[in-house]
């Protein structure tokens, strides 16, 4: 791909590292299994200013949200049964939001490499 052509840019609150991981994961893929890439990742990675916004909706509102987001329901029940585990718990999510975005995006592009690799 051309760096000029690269649909990735557009996705919001991309980080380099984010997108250079991308590009390394669809370097095998033909054009059409990248375009089936593209439309399955899109729609399930989630912007470090959308995790912030959760962290922050998940320290003072609703414990755990975060966690339910990010697909780790039991830990989600965990927050949301011990409050955070006593807010300490939210706060270092809320620290480490980052962190959540990115190890979420990464699984996020190995399912939707996956998806990519069966489709022809």
């Amino acid at each position: 791909m051309e760096p000029f052509q690269n649909p990735y840019m557009g996705l919001p609150g991309i980080t380099p590292e984010e997108l250079n991981f991308i590009q390394q994961a669809t370097v095998g893929l033909t054009e059409n299994q990248q375009k089936y890439f593209y439309m399955s990742y899109t729609t399930k990675r989630k912007s470090e200013q959308d995790m912030l916004i959760f962290c922050i909706i998940g320290t003072f509102l609703v414990p755990g949200l975060q966690r339910f987001i990010v697909g780790q329901v039991g830990m989600g029940l965990l927050y949301l049964f011990t409050g955070g585990l006593c807010l300490i718990g939210s706060i270092v999510d809320l620290v480490n939001h980052k962190t959540l975005a990115s190890d979420y995006n990464k699984k996020m592009a190995y399912e939707a490499f996956q998806i990519a690799k069966m489709s022809n």
